[in-house]
C-alpha cells in the first residue's frame, strides 16, 4: 500500500504539476484517476468541502488544492528543493503562482470561450495578465533561476494546454513576438524528459476542450 497518494484527473493542468513535483522529489506515489462526473466516495470524503481533484493523501491524511500540495511536498521532501530558501524570494514565487491560476488560467480559458468583440478585449486582458510573467523570467534560464522550481511547475500548463486553448478557441495569446522570454521558457521546458512523461496526449486535451467550449457556448445560448 503506497504512503503516498494522488487522487486525479489525468487531463488537469492542477493534477499533472503534483506528478511532476514527486517525479523530481523522487517520490514513489499511487495514482488514482478520478471520474469528476461520477465523484468517488474516496474524493468527497478526502476533499469533502470543495470535492475537487488533485488530492494528496499520505500517510492517509489529505491535502488539497495544488499549490498548497506543491508546497507540503516541498517542505516533506528536502530533495531538489522547489521554493527558494530566501524568504523574500518565497514569498513573491508563492504570489506569481497564485496570479497565474487565478488570472492567466481564467483569463486563458474566458479568451478561448469569447466570441466577437468580446473575444478581442479578452485576448488583451489575458495578455496583460501573460505579461507579468514575461517580467518575472527576465534574466533567468526559468522562473526558478537555472533549474526549474515551484513557479515553473505552477506554470507548467502554458506550453502544453495554454497551446491547446489557442487550438480550440482559435486564437493566438502566447506569439513569440510578445513574449519571447515565456515563448523559449515554454519550449524549454516541455522539453525536459521528466515534464513530457506526464503530458497527458494532445488529441485528448483537444477533445475535452471542444466539449467543454461547445457546452460552456450551448449554456450561453440558452441563457438569452
Amino acid at each position: 500500500m503506497a504512503d503516498v497518494k494522488v487522487i486525479g484527473a489525468s487531463l488537469s493542468l492542477f493534477c499533472t504539476r503534483i506528478e511532476w513535483a514527486l517525479k523530481l522529489k523522487g517520490v514513489e506515489y499511487e495514482y488514482i484517476e478520478e471520474d469528476l462526473k461520477n465523484k468517488s466516495p474516496i474524493l468527497v470524503n478526502s476533499n469533502p468541502v470543495h470535492k475537487k481533484v488533485p488530492v494528496l493523501l499520505h500517510h492517509d491524511k489529505s491535502i488539497c488544492e495544488s499549490l498548497l500540495i506543491l508546497e507540503y511536498i516541498d517542505e516533506i521532501w528536502k530533495d531538489n528543493p522547489l521554493l527558494p530558501q530566501d524568504p523574500y524570494q518565497k514569498a513573491i514565487a508563492r504570489f506569481w503562482a497564485k496570479f497565474a491560476d487565478e488570472k492567466c488560467v481564467m483569463g486563458a480559458w474566458g479568451a478561448c470561450q469569447a466570441e466577437g468583440e468580446e473575444k478581442e478585449k479578452a485576448i488583451e486582458s489575458a495578455a496583460e495578465s501573460f505579461a507579468f510573467l514575461e517580467k518575472q523570467l527576465e534574466g533567468n534560464k526559468y522562473f526558478g533561476g537555472e533549474e526549474i522550481g515551484f513557479l515553473d511547475l505552477a506554470l507548467g500548463w502554458i506550453p502544453h494546454w495554454l497551446n491547446v486553448m489557442e487550438q480550440v478557441g482559435d486564437m493566438k495569446l502566447l506569439d513569440a513576438d510578445n513574449f519571447p522570454l515565456l515563448h523559449q521558457w515554454a519550449h524549454r521546458f516541455i522539453q525536459l524528459p521528466l515534464i513530457k512523461s506526464c503530458l497527458p496526449p494532445r488529441e485528448n486535451l483537444v477533445n475535452y476542450f471542444t466539449a467543454s467550449l461547445t457546452y460552456m457556448r450551448s449554456l450561453k445560448a440558452n441563457h438569452h
